[in-house]
């Protein structure tokens, strides 16, 4: 049976009754999908009415033409289940993002057409998006209300006044979107400010807008609209954290009720951004940038959020319930909502490695060019870049010297570590002298740390950006691996060393008697890198950079038995061995 979600006179209705939208955002693509229920059921118990989420392009079409939609991409399946939880939903397909995600959602191959404008009427870009939308937007048109479906709404772009002001691409994505059977209410998200809003609304959409506190500047939407509903849609609850910062702030609950009291005082709806946050597993998170200085963000996308990365329910939680049933006068449903258990197994030694300098071959293919070409060029999205090349003397003592790191290098020569440059914060004076018929093999290893998703540095390519010289000259003909690190099942393993060479993958047994737990992994003594569970990349660590201290390891990647832990570290170890503890660590 057909819905009906409408807007008039300042309102909303769903079905002609009244209707306020009190939602909360929960990414499909940052949650295990064995875990979506349980998100979603307490996202439900809390008087919520409606679950928000993102896509995410760069992994539904990580290579150009290829896509996929399964497993934790699985966004019918999310749909859904929020479906049989009576929960609406709300999709905001982008293309564009932002949400902290490498490129603001935008797939790396973007970046390989170099006069390709993004996020504008540019035809080629559009080219580009169109394929995706239909791949998309054919699995969202049957959920739609339009459809009997959940789908109330989809947003156009996002935050797109933040960015630009082209009004024909806005347009254009929206004509797309009607194209594609998408007929639903839809939507144009910015901040409050008004050269924002000036920039990302269109006249024939409805526009919402995004804060975390000040309730009041919703009505900055009346400028713009009238008559027409207001609606934040994305009220940040708590905020992400960067490598080297300590860390954000709680936020109260007393300062959370005051908020969503003034929410239903002024009769707007709300999209709580995030109600749970979840984990950037991989190598999945963006990055920010000042202008002066490059910001990755840290693998948990806690948020401080109502609900924890583990799903856990928090003091904010609570008072959002109590909040939601009081204006409402609803009572929430009477729905069993228990944290999980956690469980720490203690510590697990990592017995066996195997060196990546040996072990380039199981893992990939080499590329080879008189001048070191980016990640982009090479057709890679995520992970690392060997850089390898040999060197002839002779040559008095001279500086090495590279072009934009994006974003982290390890420099050896002849397998041994001499420098490390890391973009806007660290770079080693490296210097190298070879006699008559000396030769040396150097080898710079690079770490996307995620790419730019937000403001005016967007075009953010990875690997060595430029050239490398000795002094003043230019160096030629050049070996690159790529390492998108997606299958470490090739590895071949020796015994571990107390202090190992390094850069090099470790590995060990976890043992689990009975069902498995949640449990967090810390790996005091180890520097940067990343761990896999039974294959599966929880994320990276970066022990010296803070402020997390722990990776979350949900019980869903675990089985009663043997579990093999895979630690990669590029920098140097104390130990082999890791600890897991039933304690996150996010601020430590």
């Amino acid at each position: 049976m057909k819905k009906s979600f409408t807007y008039r006179d300042g309102n909303f209705y769903l079905n002609d009754q009244p209707y306020t939208v009190i939602s909360g955002a929960i990414h499909y693509f940052r949650t295990l999908p064995e875990c979506w229920e349980d998100r979603l059921t307490k996202l439900k118990a809390c008087g919520f009415n409606t679950v928000e989420t993102y896509t995410c392009w760069n992994l539904h079409e990580r290579h150009e033409g290829q896509f996929d939609f399964s497993g934790i991409l699985d966004i019918e399946r999310f749909i859904e289940t929020a479906e049989r939880l009576d929960l609406n939903v709300i999709v905001r397909p982008g293309p564009y993002i932002c949400a902290e995600w490498d490129f603001g959602g935008l797939p790396s191959w973007l970046l390989k057409y170099p006069h390709m404008a993004l996020r504008c009427d540019d035809p080629l870009y559009l080219e580009k998006v169109k394929p995706y939308y239909r791949e998309l937007l054919s699995r969202l048109r049957p959920h739609l209300c339009t459809n009997g479906g959940n789908i109330l709404m989809v947003q156009v772009e996002n935050e797109y006044g933040s960015y630009g002001d082209d009004k024909v691409y806005l347009q254009k994505v929206v004509d797309i979107y009607r194209e594609n059977g998408i007929d639903c209410t839809l939507f144009t998200s910015d901040g409050t400010a008004r050269w924002m809003l000036s920039g990302g609304t269109l006249p024939d959409v409805l526009a919402v807008a995004n804060f975390g506190s000040y309730v009041d500047q919703i009505l900055t939407l009346n400028e713009f609209q009238k008559d027409r509903p207001l609606m934040c849609g994305e009220f940040w609850c708590g905020w992400f954290d960067h490598w080297y910062e300590e860390g954000r702030a709680q936020r109260s609950p007393e300062d959370i009720a005051g908020e969503l009291n003034r929410f239903f005082d002024l009769g707007a709806s709300f999209n709580i951004y995030m109600f749970h946050g979840g984990t950037n597993f991989a190598f999945w998170n963006g990055a920010n940038h000042t202008g002066e200085q490059y910001q990755p963000t840290v693998t948990s996308y806690d948020y401080a959020a109502f609900l924890t990365e583990a799903g856990d329910t928090t003091p904010l939680y609570e008072t959002a319930k109590r909040v939601i049933e009081e204006r409402t006068g609803v009572k929430a449903p009477e729905v069993a909502v228990k944290n999980s258990t956690k469980k720490a197994y203690g510590k697990v030694k990592l017995t066996e490695s195997a060196p990546l300098f040996d072990s380039l071959g199981s893992l990939s293919t080499p590329v080879r060019a008189a001048f070191p070409k980016t990640m982009e060029e090479l057709d890679q999205d995520f992970g690392y870049i060997l850089y390898r090349t040999e060197l002839k003397g002779p040559f008095e003592e001279l500086e090495l010297f590279c072009g934009d790191i994006h974003d982290r290098a390890i420099f050896y020569v002849n397998g041994k570590q001499v420098g490390i440059k890391e973009r806007s914060r660290r770079n080693d004076s490296i210097r190298m002298r070879l006699d008559f018929g000396e030769t040396a093999t150097l080898d710079i290893l690079v770490e996307n740390m995620g790419r730019v998703n937000y403001g005016i540095k967007l075009m953010d390519r990875k690997g060595i950006l430029g050239g490398v010289r000795l002094g003043q000259r230019f160096h030629y003909g050049w070996e690159m691996y790529p390492l998108t690190m997606d299958d470490l099942g090739g590895l071949t393993y020796g015994e571990a060393l107390q202090s190992g060479t390094v850069p090099a993958f470790l590995r060990g047994i976890l043992t689990v008697e009975g069902a498995p737990c949640d449990t967090y992994v810390k790996l005091d003594g180890f520097t940067k890198g990343f761990v896999t569970v039974n294959g599966f990349n929880i994320g990276r660590y970066f022990n010296p950079a803070g402020p997390q201290k722990t990776l979350y390891v949900p019980a869903q990647l675990l089985r009663e038995g043997d579990n093999e832990i895979v630690v990669f570290e590029s920098d140097g170890y104390e130990i082999p061995e890791v600890m897991f503890t039933d304690i996150p660590v996010l601020h430590g």
